[in-house]
C-alpha cells in the first residue's frame, strides 16, 4: 500500500461521528447531551414545577460540565438535609460547603435562594396588608425567621395603619441571647417615620417562652418608645413549634 493510503487511513481513523456509537477503525464522538434533558433547559421548556428539587439546586449549583456533576451535588446536599427542603435550609454555609465540588461561593448562592424564599413566604403569609393581630404578625415573623439557629432580634417598623414600611434585624447573638440596642432601634424608628413598632426575636431551642431578660428588653424599648410617641404592638417570640406573643398573654 502506498503512501498516500495510509495518510488517507490515518485521517479516516480521526473522524468525528456526532449522532452515532463509534464504529471499527474510527475514533468515535458521542454528541453532546441534548439540550433539552439539561435542568437549565427544562426549566426554560417546562417551567419550574416539572423539575425536582434536585434539579432546581444543580441550576443554582451551574456545575454540569465537571465531576461530580451540579445534579448529583443537589442530591448529596437532599440526602445531608433528609430530602427536606425545610432542613436544607437550617443548614449553615459551612456545612453547605463542605460538600466537595460546592464550596463557600455556591454555598453562599443557595443560601441567598432559601433566604428569597423566606422572605416571598413571609409576605404570603399575610392576609391582610397590614398586622392588626398577633396571628398574622407572628405567620409573618415565623416565616421570616424561624429557620435561624442563632438567636437575632428583629424589629417589623409600622405606619399609622399598622402597614409594614421596613423589617430589619437589629441584633444578631449566639445560640442562647442577643442584645437589642434601644436606641438603634429609637433612631430607626424616626428615620422610617414609624408610629408603630412589633419587636422579634427567635428561640433556636424551641422553648417560646420569655426569659426575664427577655421581658426587662421589651419594657426597656417599649418605654423608650413612649417618649417619641411610638407604640409597641407586640414582642412576638418565633420557633419551630410556633410562638409567643407578649401582647396576647397580658404583658404590654
Amino acid at each position: 500500500m502506498g503512501r498516500g493510503s495510509e495518510i488517507e487511513t490515518e485521517e479516516a481513523k480521526e473522524i468525528v461521528i456526532e449522532g452515532s456509537p463509534p464504529m471499527a477503525g474510527h475514533i468515535g464522538r458521542l454528541s453532546p447531551e441534548p439540550k433539552g434533558d439539561s435542568p437549565l433547559e427544562r426549566f426554560r421548556e417546562i417551567g419550574p414545577m416539572g423539575l425536582s428539587d434536585a434539579e432546581l439546586l444543580s441550576i443554582i449549583i451551574d456545575r454540569d460540565t465537571e465531576e461530580p456533576s451540579g445534579l448529583e451535588l443537589g442530591r448529596e446536599l437532599l440526602t445531608r438535609s433528609k430530602n427536606d427542603l425545610v432542613e436544607l435550609g437550617r443548614l449553615s454555609l459551612h456545612s453547605i460547603a463542605s460538600v466537595r465540588g460546592i464550596g463557600m461561593r455556591k454555598a453562599v448562592l443557595i443560601g441567598a435562594a432559601m433566604e428569597l424564599g423566606r422572605r416571598r413566604l413571609a409576605l404570603e403569609q399575610l392576609e391582610k396588608p397590614a398586622l392588626n393581630d398577633s396571628a398574622s404578625a407572628a405567620r409573618f415573623l415565623q416565616a421570616r425567621f424561624r429557620d435561624h439557629t442563632h438567636e437575632i432580634f428583629a424589629v417589623v417598623f409600622l405606619n399609622r395603619a399598622n402597614r409594614i414600611t421596613h423589617v430589619e434585624v437589629v441584633s444578631s447573638g449566639g445560640l442562647t441571647g442577643t442584645v437589642a440596642d434601644p436606641r438603634i432601634i429609637i433612631r430607626k424608628a424616626l428615620e422610617e417615620g414609624a408610629l408603630g413598632l412589633i419587636l422579634c426575636h427567635n428561640h433556636p431551642s424551641g422553648n417560646l417562652s420569655p426569659s426575664p431578660a427577655d421581658e426587662e428588653i421589651t419594657y426597656k424599648i417599649r418605654d423608650a418608645c413612649r417618649l417619641f410617641d411610638i407604640r409597641v404592638l407586640d414582642h412576638v417570640i418565633v420557633g419551630s413549634g410556633g410562638y409567643f406573643s407578649f401582647n396576647d398573654e397580658g404583658l404590654l
